[in-house]
């Protein structure tokens, strides 16, 4: 691996997580049951990914198949936590990912997690619980569950796409957008019908296209170049980039915490990131 290829795989993630990070900015417009929005939002995503792709080449693999039902269960898990739990506790139990992902990265990919690595988990830990230390309370025990299976889920994704860096990850994408669009639109036939506004259909459009078509797209280049650590150390920048989109969209300035939190975080990735793109340049020698 090239420090060239490194570097474009981070600033791939680094964009992934920018895109990730607009969610709630569009959730919050749309009036429709959780499931109904994920359902429609993949069913979107799955056709621009299917054009980008153009001829997807399925071949029912391990990692590919155990890729997308781990994407398509972080989805429709998270979805979930945010309707039983606070949705600080969605996040940070979600964004345990990282810790798991060392592990996981070691015994399935025989990739090894280094020092930065370590310490950027051990930061970006407390800078997520600094950010949203005021916001976190006991919740409902099953929310919290649905967030903290989610995060493994999470985990198991990256190093699924990770073992497909020879290949084509976004089969993988493209799969569990299908899957994840049959299950939120047959709940939709269960819960009350959507309320079809102009505003809500723009919102599902750019939700499906760029949030999550685009960023599948950018992550599966990501996913091909960087470790599966890296690339979830740096998806953790994505709650940090919420208070920024609430300040745009409402004018609320973020408190001290967000700010000091959010500081920690970017510190800890762009630093990890950093040595690992060095250690990529000193291999190119």
């Amino acid at each position: 691996m090239t420090s060239r290829s490194t570097w474009v795989g981070i600033l791939a993630m680094v964009a992934t997580a920018f895109l990730w990070s607009i969610a709630g900015l569009f959730i919050k417009v749309i009036d429709w049951h959780p499931l109904t929005i994920a359902g429609f939002r993949s069913l979107i995503a799955s056709a621009v990914v299917f054009l980008y792709i153009k001829r997807p080449h399925l071949h029912w693999s391990f990692p590919q198949v155990a890729a997308a039902i781990m994407n398509a269960t972080t989805m429709i898990l998270f979805v979930a936590a945010n309707k039983t739990t606070t949705s600080a506790n969605a996040i940070i139990l979600q964004y345990i990912a990282p810790v798991c992902t060392a592990f996981i990265g070691v015994w399935l990919l025989k990739e090894k997690t280094r020092l930065e690595h370590w310490v950027a988990i051990a930061l970006v830990t407390a800078g997520i619980v600094v950010m949203f230390m005021d916001e976190l309370g006991g919740g409902r025990m099953l929310g919290n569950i649905f967030s903290l299976l989610s995060g493994v889920a999470f985990s198991f994704y990256f190093v699924f796409m990770r073992m497909q860096k020879d290949g084509s990850p976004l089969e993988s994408i493209l799969l569990s957008h299908w899957l994840t669009a049959a299950v939120g639109l047959t709940a939709t036939l269960f819960v009350p019908a959507p309320h079809v506004t102009l505003k809500s259909v723009g919102a599902i459009v750019v939700l499906g296209s760029v949030q999550v078509g685009v960023a599948a797209i950018l992550f599966a280049a990501a996913i091909k170049r960087i470790s599966a650590v890296t690339a979830n150390l740096i998806a953790v920048i994505e709650p940090v980039f919420n208070p920024v989109w609430v300040f745009l969209a409402l004018g609320e300035v973020p408190g001290a915490k967000a700010i000091v939190g959010g500081v920690v975080i970017i510190a800890a990735v762009t630093g990890a990131s950093i040595a690992s793109a060095r250690r990529a340049a000193r291999s190119d020698v």
